[in-house]
Parts: structure tokens; sequence; C-alpha cells
């Protein structure tokens, strides 16, 4: 890492450079796509992926109910209107009868959410927008690595974005992200947008945004890309590990992975009733968690806007009533996992 640095602030080039370039064709072969951009951050890039798939002001997207607020900000920032759509209430992500339900004429795009490290039913959303002649842009923030089918995330979707927030299971020193697509067109539109509508220097050909990659953070994840798929391993090799230790408490639930799906366990998350409290507990020894996420966008103020209610979305809000991330990191111990799930027998124990 410390030799990547050095290498970027010894070239005095620091925008638009041979490590953001190197970079996008690590990301692109590791994805198995023909194009990754890199971009600012997640926001950006799924940003820019409605704006060259034609999304518009009046238009409407699909995204999830349960999603991270991101997913609908890109919506809202397009000028286009987010339509929630309910996930399945084992997998946690967006349910594909529950989209077809959704589409009106106003409908332009469906944005699946990987939520959690599990990829989506793919497959299904795909058909459904094809029959209704429908963009579909992928949010890969959380599942770079995981797969439907034998077929990655961040490849199916026309257009696609990822985030290299630092808590990503691939994550930079600070913001950063990219877009994949196998569209030669979208990925130069990208590219423009992204430098000020710019691909000749000082030459605008559209009015564009500063949302650029840069070369420090290129450079350092060009350096974890390495160490991805051994991270993936192991992170899934901790989650047996859970799944095993926590099989046999009635009071929680364990997480739910697609017959046809891969999981890269971004997050262990479990959901019990008694959520706030076993939280309080586990803190009370020793044990760090997570609420990913404790209020759905269809409730927070800043979507108020959109008229929605408590009750309107009752999975997204179930979920995020329910659910607690467990620690997992790469190089966590088995007795590390042993620990934190006896804390979670203690205190179902203690309350009987």
């Amino acid at each position: 890492m410390m030799a990547a640095f050095e290498k970027v602030y010894d070239s005095y080039w620091y925008v638009n450079g041979e490590s953001v370039t190197n970079f996008e064709k690590e990301y692109a072969a590791y994805n198995q796509v023909e194009n990754a951009i890199g971009v600012s951050n997640g926001l950006d890039a799924l940003f820019l992926a409605l704006k060259v798939v034609g999304v518009k002001a009046g238009d409407e997207v699909i995204v999830p109910s349960n999603t991270y607020i991101a997913t609908a900000l890109a919506v809202t920032y397009i000028g286009a209107t987010p339509i929630f759509v309910e996930p399945d209430i084992d997998t946690y992500n967006i349910s594909p009868k529950n989209i077809e339900a959704a589409i009106t004429p106003k409908t332009k795009a469906i944005m699946p959410v990987h939520l959690y490290g599990q990829c989506c039913e793919m497959e299904e959303i795909m058909a459904i927008a094809k029959k209704h002649n429908l963009f579909v842009i992928e949010d890969n923030a959380q599942s770079q690595g995981s797969s439907f089918n034998n077929k990655l995330t961040g490849t199916w979707g026309h257009v696609n974005g990822t985030s290299f927030y630092p808590g990503k299971n691939l994550g930079a020193i600070g913001d950063a992200g990219a877009v994949t697509t196998n569209d030669a067109n979208f990925a130069t539109q990208i590219k423009s947008l992204r430098n000020y509508g710019s691909s000749k220097k000082y030459y605008n050909e559209v009015i564009g945004h500063n949302m650029r990659l840069d070369e420090l953070q290129a450079a350092l994840l060009s350096v974890k890309l390495q160490h991805l798929p051994n991270w993936t391993l192991q992170r899934q090799q901790i989650a047996n590990w859970y799944n095993e230790a926590l099989k046999d408490v009635s009071e929680i639930i364990l997480p739910k992975v697609h017959k046809d799906a891969t999981h890269v366990y971004h997050l262990y998350i479990i959901r019990t009733t008694k959520r706030d409290e076993l939280q309080q507990y586990l803190t009370q020894q020793g044990v760090g968690t997570m609420i990913h996420y404790p209020m759905p966008p269809h409730l927070q103020e800043a979507y108020s806007f959109l008229g929605h209610k408590k009750g309107d979305f009752p999975i997204a809000e179930e979920l995020a009533n329910t659910m607690l991330s467990l620690p997992l990191y790469p190089g966590m111990t088995q007795e590390q996992v042993q620990q934190v799930a006896n804390a979670i027998k203690q205190y179902f124990n203690q309350i009987v």
C-alpha cells in the first residue's frame, strides 16, 4: 500500500492518470465486463448511470423499499421519482413479483440493490425489464464478486454503479466508486460526464460534472483488488462458522441464500424481535454491532414529500426493526465468532 502511495505521490500526476486507467482495466477484468469507469463515489455512479440511459424529470425508477437512502437519492437527483418495492422476506433483496406490479407508463428503469452481499434474482428481473422495455441499473455497492447462476453482479444491468467506501468489501481510504457496463456508448458518455463534459482538455461537448476517481484511491484499490477473492472466501467461511454456532438459537433468524445466488457477506445479519435489547447486552459484553438500517427511505423526513406513512411497506419496516449486523471481517477467527455466538446464547438463556 505504501509503495502504491509513494508511486502516485512521486508521479506529480494526481487526476485522470495512469493509476485510474490501470484500475479501471483491472476492475473490469475482475467483473468480467467490458468497461469500468472510476468515479467519485457510489451515489455519483448511480446518478451518472441514470443520466446516460435517459432517465429524467417525470420518470419513475423502481427501487427496493429497504435500501440505503443513496439508491433513492440518485433517482431524486436526476429529477425522477423513486418507486419503492418490497423485498423478499428471506433474502432481503427486491422481489421480482413486486416489481412487475409497480410498473406504470412512467417507469423508465429498475434499480435492484444486491443488499448485504447477496445477488438479486437477476434472471427474472432482466426478463421483466425486457418485457416492459425498461433499463436495469444495478446498485452493486455491497456485493462485488457475488453472482446469480454464475453471472456476476455488475454485469447484468445496462449500466451499473458501485461504491468503494472504506467499509465496503473492496474499500478505498476515502470516497470512491465506479460504473460498469458492456455498452461502449454508455462508457464513453460517462467518461465525459464525470470530467466536466469533456473528453479533450478544455473542450466540453456536454454539461458535465466533477465526479472523477482520484489517482491515489485508484492506486490503493488496485492493490486491495488483488486480495479481494481471498477476503471473500474468508467472509464466507466466517459466515459458515456463525451459521453453525447459532443454528440452534430459536429466537433469531439467520441469513438465507437463494439457491441460485452466492453471498459475499458484506454484512452478516440476524433478525430478532429482541433486537434492541440484544444489541445493548452485546455492547455490555464488548461485542460491537450495527443496525443496517434503522429507518427505511419511505419514512425518512427527506422523502416526506412522497406522502408515504408508517405501514405502507411493512416488510421493509419489519426488517428495519429486527435486523442486527454481527462483527464480520477478514482475519476474524473461529474463536472470536464463537465468543459472539456464546454472548448471544447467554442473552437468550437469561430471559427465558
